[in-house]
């Protein structure tokens, strides 16, 4: 596409941000009809579809890349104020993190970037495979993301950053009850669980008990939720061992298998965008989780 309209770009990242031409039309103080225009002008000179029309409005393929370039420069022309001395704009970055990393560490490492606050941070929850997808399609600038270290060519920068330690733990009450003889197969296709990753605990109990059949559990996505339930005496499940130390250390939780526990390595996979911003964000990143979770 020739001599990109900026103008409309700023329209097209509008309406894939809030989810409508209505609520962009809100949001940048025009009509629905000049929003439905701009976006017609920028399809007609990329010759493609840039917006599906529906509820929400989401982006083509080339209409998330248009977006992704348009908050890149965004980015980029916050860092020039600052060179020009000129007032400094507040860039919004993107982020798509683990429910366990929000949990834990991660929160520890914002003080710093947003006191005084040099960005808008746009944190997204999401599974591995959902942050992968997001961050290398461009939705996102970065991702905190289990899995391969390997660079795809043109894609987002892997860096580790550690790994974080989930052990099966439950109330004093729940383990009386259910595992009152040990933490046991037996024990094991009776009493709930609840998990987020269900191949984590069947892996688990594969490795502590040699059990590869089916056992009760609920299935919940959030940590915060996973959290209530173990708490609540209503489950036992794999948590973050740095969530749950202080709880283990007085005896509110017990550990139901001592010396077993899962490894999870996390990587941080980011685009490589040189501004004062996104180069913050990654080394606050990339130093508190070293600083908090286990080495790679």
């Amino acid at each position: 596409m020739d001599n990109l309209d900026y103008r409309a770009l700023a329209v097209l990242d509008a309406v894939v941000s809030q989810g409508s031409f209505e609520k962009a039309a809100l949001a940048l103080g025009i009509s629905q009809s000049a929003v439905s225009q701009r976006i017609k002008a920028l399809e007609d000179a990329a010759g493609r579809l840039l917006i599906v029309r529906g509820q929400p409005a989401v982006p083509t393929g080339l209409g998330q890349r248009l977006v992704s370039h348009h908050r890149n420069v965004k980015l980029m022309e916050a860092s020039l104020d600052i060179d020009l001395g000129n007032k400094i704009s507040m860039p919004e970055i993107s982020l798509a993190v683990d429910a366990a990393s929000l949990a834990t560490w991660l929160p520890l490492g914002l003080q710093p970037l947003l006191s005084p606050p040099r960005c808008q941070l746009n944190v997204q929850l999401a599974t591995t495979e959902m942050a992968l997808h997001l961050v290398r399609e461009g939705s996102v600038f970065a991702c905190v993301a289990a899995g391969s270290q390997e660079a795809q060519a043109n894609g987002p920068q892997v860096t580790p950053l550690g790994r974080m330690r989930y052990v099966c733990v439950a109330t004093k009450a729940f383990a009386g009850h259910w595992f009152g003889d040990g933490f046991s197969a037996e024990a094991a296709q009776l009493a709930p669980a609840v998990v987020s990753d269900r191949d984590m605990m069947g892996g688990f109990l594969h490795q502590v008990l040699g059990w590869r059949g089916a056992y009760p559990h609920h299935t919940l996505p959030l940590s915060a939720a996973t959290s209530e339930c173990v708490f609540g005496s209503l489950a036992y499940g794999l948590m973050p061992l740095q969530q749950v130390s202080a709880a283990l250390a007085v005896e509110k939780l017990v550990d139901l298998a001592p010396d077993h526990y899962v490894d999870v390595a996390l990587n941080w996979h980011a685009w490589n965008l040189d501004t004062p911003f996104t180069r913050a964000l990654s080394e606050q990143i990339v130093a508190t989780a070293r600083r908090y979770l286990l080495p790679a």
